[in-house]
């Protein structure tokens, strides 16, 4: 299965402290219905460190149920714990997720040596292609493309990247030393436009959760070769990009998805809802854009 394009990092609607299944199906397949090229359950966005393991391997199968096999299902499966990560992994693969976005160790900060062993111990015990997620302002930790190419030599199901350094020459080089045939894919939705110009795959993105036709079709205008439509459309999504990351992310997106009407505003702790200050600066974003 293809890993191209634009795939939403969905957002976990939560009804009375639970997961609220009718609300994310009904959001799923209007990402589907919308043109979104795959779609990311359980990740940051999704609050995926606020659920249980029990939650989260449901979420995915729920998700995975869903989308039927009509788009990719990047399912989040990392920890900072290896034993842990095995768990979630195995409980994405067997609910037919067709890959597993894995978080670098957070906190630990482990060496090239421990982020190889690693993956290693995953591939051991769920075998399925993974995606790398390098994201240092919530891991503490950036990892080198000369370390993600050791990793991809030493364990293939490493098939791809979620780059979410923001740095673009990072990105490149990554894409360098691995090659074309390697995913990578923007995880800012700021770089996703500059990240596809240097090889890049595409983007796992956060302003899709609201807007998924017109970063869908951003991608699919670059691939096709018209690049003034692409540019266009990325230049329409930067406010939006912009009022996404107002607050600490999913804040803003979640709420930017209940004022359309798609689920209740109901986050878990230690998240709250936004600010009144910022929620004043989404809002006129929002309906310059047209969505409410």
């Amino acid at each position: 299965m293809s890993f191209r394009g634009a795939f939403t990092a969905l957002v976990t609607p939560f009804k009375n402290g639970a997961v609220d299944e009718e609300a994310y199906r009904a959001f799923i397949e209007w990402q589907i219905e919308q043109g979104i090229d795959g779609v990311v359950p359980c990740g940051t966005t999704g609050e995926a460190a606020t659920l249980s393991h029990t939650e989260q391997g449901e979420v995915i199968k729920i998700c995975v149920d869903q989308v039927k096999g009509r788009v990719p299902v990047i399912a989040g499966a990392g920890s900072n714990n290896t034993r842990e990560a095995i768990e979630l992994v195995s409980m994405a693969k067997e609910a037919g997720a067709d890959a597993a976005l894995i978080i670098t160790p957070y906190y630990n900060k482990p060496s090239p040596d421990g982020l190889v062993a690693h993956f290693k111990a995953l591939a051991a015990e769920a075998s399925m292609p993974y995606v790398l997620y390098n994201v240092p302002g919530r891991t503490g930790q950036n990892v080198l493309p000369k370390t993600i190419a050791r990793i991809v030599k030493e364990v293939p199901e490493v098939i791809g990247c979620k780059e979410a350094t923001g740095d673009l020459r990072q990105g490149t080089e990554l894409i360098e030393a691995i090659g074309r045939d390697f995913c990578v894919l923007s995880g800012d939705d700021f770089t996703a436009m500059p990240l596809l110009a240097v090889g890049g795959a595409g983007v796992i993105s956060v302003t899709s959760n609201i807007t998924p036709a017109k970063m869908a079709g951003m991608c699919q205008a670059f691939f096709k070769g018209d690049i003034a439509r692409a540019q266009a459309l990325n230049l329409e999504l930067m406010p939006l990009n912009r009022a996404m990351f107002l607050e600490t992310n999913p804040i803003p997106v979640k709420t930017a998805a209940h004022l359309m009407g798609k689920m209740d505003l109901e986050f878990r702790l230690p998240l709250v809802p936004m600010e009144p200050a910022h929620l004043e600066q989404l809002k006129p974003v929002l309906k310059n854009a047209g969505l409410i």
